[in-house]
Order: structure tokens, then sequence, then C-alpha cells
């Protein structure tokens, strides 16, 4: 069953060449995400930012709160849930070859997200055949991740720039890391940088390489 999403689509300003997604953490929205980014685009870039279904999290004592799949615990050896992470994947390969529809090269379309979001993009991208233009991720973690390399699809080369704060208790550094590794192994575009004194969020600085990667990944053409 396909959840339910809202779609925020914020059009390029100019002629259309590029689409970035950019996927909110567990209990928020995409509408921040929009301001955020908005502003680092180019002008021939559009920016979605959809905002999960609101479901039950396990973790969350039951909480009903935007969410795209369930997590049942924070512990590295915790159950996933793979039905949902899977359905969550196709349903951004969806909107993927939508925007592909409309004339845009995979090539000039780039992922990425916060936490789960971020999670959930990683996700998507190494399990799809269409080769992005990069994915950009801030405390975030590969989900079932005992099923790669074999699961992987594609993207093996493509820019992949993770980003993690080494004071992250919600989601460990030592996750990112551990996700990682077979990455590193086998990409050689991966970069997974550590940033001093930052918790579960983002600061100017991260926000700044941030913009640079998509300015990189995504030029005016």
């Amino acid at each position: 069953m396909t959840a339910e999403w809202r779609v925020r689509t914020t059009d390029a300003k100019e002629k259309h060449t590029a689409t970035m997604f950019y996927l909110h953490g567990l209990g928020d929205t995409g509408d921040g995400w929009c301001a955020v980014y908005s502003d680092f685009v180019g002008p021939h870039v559009k920016l979605i930012t959809p905002t999960a279904e609101s479901n039950q999290v396990t973790f969350n004592y039951g909480m009903c709160q935007p969410s795209w799949f369930n997590i049942f615990d924070l512990a590295a050896d915790a159950r996933e849930d793979e039905e949902g992470i899977k359905q969550a994947a196709k349903q951004l390969q969806g909107l993927i070859e939508d925007e592909i529809k409309l004339g845009i090269p995979s090539n000039r379309i780039l992922i990425g997200g916060f936490s789960q979001g971020g999670a959930l993009a990683l996700y998507t991208a190494l399990t799809m055949e269409h080769e992005l233009a990069g994915v950009l991720t801030m405390a975030s973690w590969v989900p079932l991740h005992k099923s790669f390399p074999e699961a992987m699809k594609g993207n093996r080369s493509t820019h992949i720039h993770q980003c993690h704060g080494n004071r992250d208790t919600m989601v460990p550094m030592l996750w990112g890391q551990k996700s990682g590794e077979f990455l590193t192994a086998i990409n050689p575009n991966y970069k997974f940088k550590i940033y001093k004194g930052v918790q579960h969020g983002k600061n100017d600085l991260i926000l700044e390489e941030n913009k640079a990667f998509i300015n990189e990944r995504l030029p005016e053409v």
C-alpha cells in the first residue's frame, strides 16, 4: 500500500534542468528543509521536500508521527522494518521516475536527507538502477546493511557525501561509520566526514559544505 506523502515542490526559477529531493528526519516535516535548501540550490534546480505519512513509531512508544518507516529500537542489532523501508524506497524511486519522465536525466537528480530521511535516501540510491548525480546525508545510516553489497543495483561510483557529528547520541557516529565501511571499499567517490562538537543536527559549516556539494553535482548547463 502506497503511503500518503505530502510532496512540497519549489519550482526552478529559470529553465528546469536538475532536481533535488531532500527527506526530513523522524517526526519532522519537509517544510523546514525547504526553507534551508531553497536558498542553496541554483535557479535551474527544482527542490522537492516531501513529508512522510504519520504512523505509529514503536521506538517512541507508539507515538503517531511523520515517519518514512517504523523504527523498533536504536540498538545496533535492533529489528528493522524491512517491508516499510523497501516500500518507502519504491515510492521515492517513483518520484524520481516522474522527474525522468519530465525530461530530467537521472544524473541530474540528487537525493538527500537528515537522519531517517538520509537513511532512506542512501538505501534508495543503492538499490536503484538509475545513476544519480549524488547523495547527501546528515546523521544517517544505511538500513538493512546486512543485505549489502549483494543488494546493490547501481550508484557504485556516485558521489556520496555523508556528514555526522561526533556528539550525536540519537544516531551514534559509529552507525554512520559502520554503514560506510562497504561503501568505502567499493565506491571511490564516497566520503564520510566527522564534525566535531555537533550533536544530532547541523551547523553552519555543514550547511556551507552541503551547498558546495549541491552546486558541484548540479551545475548549470
